[in-house]
């Protein structure tokens, strides 16, 4: 095993991480939703799962190969690896992310699922910030910035 290699296994890896992150996240929103989790309501974490999936369908509907799927096949070339072997996980992996289908089946799928994650944004909306707790005060208490002068 060379270099490349592990870099084609590599790259597969985090592929199977931008899927899982974006299936997972849908997933674990609507859980959240289910059992009032704050958490799943943080934008940051929403935009960022919109904006993967975002990628995917544009991706798709462009006729554009994922960037990941381009380099994994080229390291694999240069490691002398047939595109769809390389080491046990990398196989593993790459078998779990690639099925042979039409193009279209991919962008429709794709396509759906962005759809749902909308969906889950209109259904499970995000918070800009974090809520207050409700039922208490804060006071605000100022301290003078100078003592008071006691005059004689």
């Amino acid at each position: 095993m060379n270099a490349y290699g592990l870099i084609a296994d590599a790259i597969v890896c985090l592929h199977f991480a931008y899927v899982g992150f974006v299936i997972g996240g849908l997933l674990v929103v609507l859980i959240g939703w289910l059992r009032q989790w704050r958490w799943v309501r943080n934008i940051w974490f929403r935009l960022i799962h919109l904006a993967m999936i975002g990628i995917v369908v544009v991706e798709a509907w462009s006729g554009v190969t994922c960037p990941l799927t381009n380099w994994e096949q080229y390291f694999r070339k240069l490691a002398g690896q047939q595109t769809h072997s390389g080491t046990f996980i990398g196989t593993l992996v790459h078998d779990l992310l690639f099925y042979e289908a039409p193009p279209w089946v991919f962008t429709i799928c794709y396509t759906a699922f962005g759809l749902l994650v909308l969906a889950a944004l209109w259904l499970v909306p995000p918070q800009w910030r974090r809520p207050e707790a409700s039922g208490t005060e804060t006071a605000i208490i100022e301290k003078p910035l100078t003592e008071p002068s006691v005059e004689n």
